[in-house]
């Protein structure tokens, strides 16, 4: 009989797969035990032998990572390589073992607990899931120290299309079992934004993640179907359920290749309506993805790379260094530099203040409230923007916007950044776009107003689907409310469409929400016609717009926005898409 086990599904282009389980290592046993004072200098060369033994497996995994694979994913290993020097890791573990005359194991779990308490308590949900930098840098020292199996002790045979069943995976696990061959990925833990799901979206891995006890309930060699369309495991499937997803599997390697020939097609209707198509930018190495997707421009690029992983604060000639980097790469296409978005829970030297205890990071002192604060930290990256707009089209967007008086603010600051540059002699685009984020309802509400004073708004769906539905998306025990077609944030994106129309501001999206072609013809429907998203995404997209009737679609919407209280989001779906390709 047919068993389904649900979670949350990731996937590129290869929305399906089928394979045998093959059940991975869990948790390393961590044993606990006071040790003689005469045996401690010997634990703690247990531990650095450990440690150097993660050292050369992690070498060996970035040594296997091919050229053309993305920039970004050799730097996961090459942040876990950093932290098997870090002193907060590997020096305090060593003080613990003297000071408490315990073994390496328990001293090692007791730094790591000590470490993910301070990333629990970031307000930023990007930062927060760096907390499993630190889980999968102690995992990987814990094998060494058990001796237990791993990733990089079965062979490269045992995996051929194989579905890896774990409870986590570090990304060395992750980049090491995709180069031998799995088909898939089933994990207990996990989200739509961490480490494990960003990999498997970029190696192109079908994954289910947060499928809560799949170690215990799927069975070794076990053949399986993960639907990460769906979020869905199948086990036990019969012939006629395996002949319905082979078939998906040939119909998906097709559509792929017909993707490729977008590259160069306009991203217009069906029915003519330009619809501008961006991406978003993570590290400066990622160019080359945003340039062979075909985007028109990037409609987000993060600054905040540039502030973490380091001593001090970066300066105003490395800020302009790397924008230059970057539009060189570009190529002649517009730029959008989403200033810094971190918090005071994201402490570097040079920065004053102290995050002290936070009870709810997530509504505290961060983005554009900390930069208003620490002018000290803002001006250097203003100033290196505006320089940087002397050498191509590049925009200014300012992240977490509440209030109209945060807006008036920055660009009283802008402007004084302007008048000291020209006296300075140093070049600018006087005419620079500066645009505001609406990720916040507040900003939603107050979008008219905004948007009379801002050249842009980017609707950053990420974080004004979870501040509107008061949910943590990291959080995988809530992170099922996280719904882009809510009825109150599909409301809050009509408002402020509609609002910044009255003033005819421009208004992109560059949130995931973007980026999910189930959502475009809603999208269109509202009125939004300019997206930013992964580059991976923008291809299905630009499928969908060209075969879409945008004016079909406005007129549907139109009929179904005050019965959204009446519909399901599969119901609305369907409504939107009945009419989207007729």
């Amino acid at each position: 009989m047919t068993a389904a086990l649900l979670g949350v599904g990731v996937c590129g282009s290869r929305p399906v797969a089928i394979g045998r389980a093959q059940l991975f290592a869990r948790e390393p046993t961590v044993v606990t035990e006071e040790i003689d004072p005469a045996q401690i200098e010997a634990e703690v060369a247990r531990l650095d032998a450990a440690l150097e033994c993660a050292r050369h497996h992690l070498e060996s995994v970035r040594g296997q990572i091919p050229n053309s694979t993305p920039l970004h994913i050799a730097e996961f290993i090459d942040a876990h390589l950093l932290m098997l020097t870090d002193s907060a890791l590997v020096d305090a573990t060593r003080d613990l073992i003297r000071e408490r005359s315990i073994n390496a194991g328990w001293a090692l779990q007791i730094q790591r607990d000590t470490l993910v308490e301070v990333f629990d308590a970031m307000g930023d949900a990007y930062l927060r899931t760096r907390r499993d930098d630190v889980d999968h840098v102690v995992r990987q020292i814990q094998v060494f120290l058990s001796g237990e199996p791993s990733a990089q002790s079965i062979s490269a045979s045992d995996l051929k299309d194989r579905v890896i069943v774990a409870d986590d995976l570090t990304p060395a696990d992750t980049i090491l079992l995709r180069h031998r061959g799995i088909c898939a990925f089933v994990i207990e833990h996990g989200g739509p934004m961490s480490h494990t799901a960003i990999l498997a979206r970029s190696l192109d891995i079908p994954a289910v993640l947060g499928v809560h006890n799949a170690t215990h309930l799927l069975r070794q060699d076990e053949l399986l179907v993960v639907n990460a369309e769906s979020g869905t495991v199948l086990a036990g499937a019969d012939e006629s359920i395996l002949a319905h997803y082979r078939k998906r599997l040939v119909s998906a390697d097709q559509r792929r290749h017909r993707l490729r020939e977008l590259v160069r097609e306009p991203s217009t209707s069906r029915d003519g309506v330009p619809v501008v198509l961006l991406a978003n930018l993570e590290l400066p190495e990622d160019v080359d993805a945003v340039r062979s997707s075909g985007a028109s421009g990037v409609g987000l690029y993060r600054t905040e790379f540039l502030y973490m992983n380091r001593s001090g604060l970066p300066d105003e000639e490395e800020h302009l260094e790397t924008y230059l980097g970057v539009m060189r790469g570009l190529d002649g296409i517009p730029l959008t530099i989403r200033t810094l978005d971190l918090g005071m829970d994201k402490q570097v030297d040079g920065l004053a203040g102290s995050s002290g205890s936070l009870t709810n990071p997530a509504l505290g002192l961060r983005a554009i409230r900390l930069c208003l604060r620490e002018p000290g930290l803002f001006v250097p990256q203003l100033r290196a923007i505006l320089r940087a707009s002397a050498h191509g089209p590049v925009r200014l967007m300012l992240p977490m916007i509440s209030a109209i008086a945060e807006v008036e603010t920055v660009l009283g600051m802008i402007a004084e950044t302007r008048r000291t540059l020209r006296r300075q002699g140093l070049p600018f685009d006087p005419l620079m776009p500066v645009g505001a984020m609406i990720e916040v309802p507040a900003a939603a509400l107050c979008a008219g107003g905004i948007a009379k004073r801002v050249d842009f708004l980017s609707i950053g769906t990420n974080d004004l689907i979870q501040y509107t539905l008061a949910i943590d998306r990291v959080d995988d025990s809530v992170n099922y409310l996280y719904d882009p077609l809510h009825p109150a944030v599909l409301r809050l994106i009509r408002i402020t469409l509609s609002r910044a129309a009255e003033s005819r501001t421009r208004v992109s999206m560059c949130g995931e929400m973007a980026g999910d072609p189930r959502y475009t013809a809603i999208l269109l429907g509202l009125g939004l016609r300019e997206m930013s998203m992964q580059p991976a995404s923008l291809l299905e997209v630009k499928e969908v717009v060209r075969s879409c009737d945008v004016g079909r679609v406005s007129n549907r919407m139109d009929q179904l926005m005050d019965r959204l209280d009446d519909l399901t989001s599969a119901q609305l779906l369907e409504a939107v898409n009945e009419v989207a390709n007729d």
